[in-house]
């Protein structure tokens, strides 16, 4: 709170607030703004048939856009199509050298990069509004509650529909790079938290109100209330939480100067692999749940995926979804850390840890250290996302929970970015902890 009030005393970081609110108005009025040729009324009464979507691949998108997936809206698809891309350009790094080549040659690769990402946001958002226009006509979209969204249903008016959603994609993540560049914080991470928030409360309230005040129960509402706070200061704690191995500098002559003789650390985070093992472990889980939709209800196969794994709270559901949690931790960790390269780094700059030789030696050590992280960090994830699913079962919620283990996190992580990043630029124009305060300046004194 501190830091806003700081920031909102300068005239440049007010400025930088004023324009990231500015663009997430913009980017809540698109939410709500329906695709030309869908039937408005035939889909409000749709999503008031349906309960609340849980964490599969469906409500995964409709979390990620605030609502508006399931509102076929021109912003149906949200900011999921880039962080989808984000993450395969990250993964390709692994099995494609030139990518790799590009990521070492810093600023210059990295924006190589950030372009080839750009690409494959339009092609998958291209292939996702495809996807979801099919499906809506279907009436899968919606587990066959209701028919008719889209009345036109020719391939002139769907390709239509496919280009005007393509389209909002394109502007979201336009917002979200002048958000980076001119606002404060990452701009596609905010447009992710205030479109979980924007849910967030409502569905909460739901919980103690219920149905226009009728089938709601405050007892449970104080209960998930308390659970909550109790589960975000814990994920705070943690995701501050560092393990600073000791990194020891030596002295170089270079020139005529004298360079190196620090001291210094490197910090490691616990979870390095962040939300992302929550996401990929949900959006592979929906995979069999989608190609159910499109089989025959009667068949066997059918049957056993809606029954054991189109639930969260099914036990193979949970079993599946633990295991893929604690893979993709390792897995991710693995790509975004490479102990050999930060090895060779330190031991370019004449760096070593005290007791461990430079080169392998280091190598290993740091592998050794991120091994027993990562084994924590997937420990921490797996507490956060079943806890979510522990409370629908005890308290009989019926997938109302307005939050789930990738809700918190993502809530958690974007808040401490942000705030993070407002502080170090309050600091920079606040001059009062170098001069003394209430005296005058007088030249030579």
């Amino acid at each position: 709170m501190r830091t806003l009030i700081q920031a909102f005393k300068t005239k440049e970081l007010r400025n930088k607030i004023l324009f990231v609110l500015g663009m997430i108005i913009i980017y809540r009025i698109g939410s709500f703004i329906p695709t030309p040729g869908v039937d408005v009324k035939v889909v409000q009464q749709c999503v008031g048939k349906m309960s609340t979507v849980s964490e599969n691949f469906i409500g995964l998108v409709n979390l990620f856009s605030g609502g508006a997936m399931l509102q076929l809206s021109i912003f149906a698809l949200g900011v999921m199509p880039y962080i989808t891309a984000s993450i395969v350009i990250q993964l390709l790094r692994v099995v494609i050298p030139r990518f790799e080549m590009l990521h070492k040659e810093g600023q210059s690769g990295e924006a190589k990069l950030t372009q080839y990402t750009r690409y494959l946001t339009i092609g998958l958002a291209v292939l996702q509004s495809t996807t979801i226009l099919v499906t809506a006509r279907s009436g899968a979209l919606f587990n066959y509650q209701c028919s008719q969204v889209i009345p036109n249903d020719s391939v002139w008016n769907l390709v239509v529909m496919v280009l005007i959603m393509t389209g909002g994609t394109g502007f979201i993540m336009w917002m979200a790079e002048l958000i980076t560049d001119k606002g404060i914080g990452q701009g596609m991470s905010i447009l992710i938290f205030m479109s979980i928030c924007s849910g967030f409360l409502p569905q909460l309230w739901e919980i103690g109100w219920g149905t226009n005040g009728k089938d709601g129960n405050w007892t449970k509402f104080g209960i998930v209330v308390g659970v909550l706070l109790v589960i975000m200061i814990f994920v705070v704690y943690v995701e501050l939480a560092q393990r600073r191995i000791p990194v020891q500098y030596t002295r170089r002559m270079i020139g005529r100067k004298m360079y190196g003789g620090s001291s210094t650390y490197l910090p490691l985070k616990i979870n390095m692999s962040g939300v992302i093992p929550p996401i990929f472990a949900s959006s592979i889980l929906s995979i069999p749940t989608l190609i159910a939709q499109f089989g025959n209800s009667d068949q066997s196969w059918v049957k056993w995926i809606n029954t054991n794994l189109a639930s969260t709270t099914t036990v193979w559901y949970i079993v599946l979804y633990a295991i893929q949690i604690v893979f993709f931790t390792f897995f991710y960790t693995s790509i975004t850390f490479d102990p050999d390269e930060v090895a060779d780094n330190m031991k370019d700059y004449g760096g070593f840890i005290p007791g461990i030789r430079a080169g392998s030696a280091t190598s290993r050590y740091l592998g050794y250290v991120m091994n027993r992280l990562d084994t924590v960090g997937a420990i921490y994830l797996l507490f956060v996302a079943l806890i979510p699913t522990v409370l629908i079962m005890s308290m009989h919620l019926n997938n109302r929970l307005p939050f789930g283990g990738t809700t918190i996190l993502i809530i958690a992580g974007v808040g401490l970015d942000t705030l993070r990043q407002a502080k170090a630029q309050t600091e920079q124009f606040q001059y009062t902890g170098f001069l003394f305060e209430n005296t005058e300046h007088v030249e030579g004194k």
